[in-house]
């Protein structure tokens, strides 16, 4: 009777450990999608602000179209690619980002332009945007690590590989336009 008492037991601990271990992994996971979603609410804000900003521009600068349309085109491409993975969408936010860097350094060149108060309230929003979504990143990323973590560690790798729980993929600058740093003169 006391073995059946102790076998019983043990099951019921390990059950238990079980539990927790797998309810930790769903939590991360979700949190991990919580992250996604909050980068696609700071990316959609982004896309949002770009057409204006290109309408507004380019009524001063008619001879930069291909810059125009490189930050159109884009802003294009990285709507198409929003269902895609991490990798596919750092790359194309990536090249947005660029499109965009090369935007604001042209208007430079654009006196007019830069004293518009339209165009600096635009410019303002998308700065404040592009904050928003590095900090989105970086919480994004935080937690992909803390998730891969649990799934690759001892004891919750064994249940994180029984239950089907994947690793994530980190949201990583692929452009090396973007690695750096924007070259701005007040001249």
């Amino acid at each position: 009777m006391t073995v059946v008492w102790v076998i019983l037991v043990i099951v019921a601990v390990l059950l238990a450990i079980f539990v927790g271990i797998y309810n930790g992994l769903v939590r991360q996971r979700n949190q991990v999608k919580n992250a996604w979603a909050q980068i696609d609410v700071q990316l959609k804000r982004r896309y949002d602000l770009i057409p204006n900003l290109v309408e507004t521009a380019k009524g001063y600068m008619k001879h930069e179209r291909e810059t125009l349309e490189a930050v159109t085109n884009a802003r294009n491409l990285a709507q198409q690619v929003s269902s895609s993975g991490a990798g596919v969408r750092a790359k194309a936010e990536g090249e947005l980002s660029s499109a965009l860097s090369r935007l604001l350094v042209v208007v430079e060149n654009y006196p007019d332009l830069k004293a518009s108060q339209n165009f600096l309230a635009l410019q303002e929003e998308l700065t404040s945007t592009e904050n928003k979504i590095s900090f989105s990143r970086q919480y994004y990323n935080d937690s992909v690590l803390k998730y891969n973590n649990q799934t690759q560690m001892f004891p919750s790798s064994i249940i994180a590989s029984i239950t089907g729980f994947t690793a994530s993929e980190f949201f990583e600058v692929t452009v090396a336009a973007e690695k750096e740093a924007p070259k701005v003169s007040f001249s």
